[in-house]
């Protein structure tokens, strides 16, 4: 029978396991936000723009949850557990608590942006860290922040008079 409470055997260093962890779990912890907040906002989302904005939002809410998904694999990869479960998240996370119920585009835009916003900060911390801990995990948080980056502009374009 397999032992399901320990995790798999690598040749991870456990330091280095133990400094990914402690860089990658603010980060799952905030993209998961985001992806969560960024659902609520597609729901509610109102205005002139609303079509685009509203699937927009599920493109930055796919984005969050892959790379959510790719932060958390890679501490997983490396032997250590990660605790993603919302009760942490709400509880640990720095996540931006948005507007309830329906709210105008460009108020949803701000918002959606100020948590993608602090999502990067965490992922900036991480490039910074990991640059001579784990060059293979920094590659991975350098790969979330393009994401990021991406969504950001597409989002903040929508709110430029010019």
């Amino acid at each position: 029978m397999t032992d399901t409470t320990t995790a798999p055997k690598t040749s991870a260093n456990p330091e280095v396991a133990s400094g990914v962890a402690q860089f990658f779990t603010p980060i799952v912890h905030e993209l998961v936000a985001l992806a969560v907040n960024g659902k609520q906002a597609h729901w509610h989302v109102r205005g002139t723009n609303f079509i685009e904005v509203h699937e927009f939002l599920d493109t930055v809410v796919a984005h969050a949850q892959d790379s959510a998904d790719l932060a958390a694999e890679r501490v997983i990869a490396l032997g250590l557990p990660i605790d993603a479960r919302l009760a942490t998240i709400a509880k640990e996370g720095g996540a931006v608590n948005p507007k309830a119920g329906f709210t105008q585009a460009d108020d949803t835009i701000a918002d959606v942006i100020a948590q993608i916003d602090l999502a990067t900060e965490k992922v900036n911390a991480a490039i910074e860290g990991l640059a001579e801990l784990d060059p293979a995990s920094q590659d991975v948080a350098i790969g979330i922040r393009q994401v990021l980056d991406k969504d950001r502009w597409f989002l903040s374009a929508h709110l430029s008079v010019k």
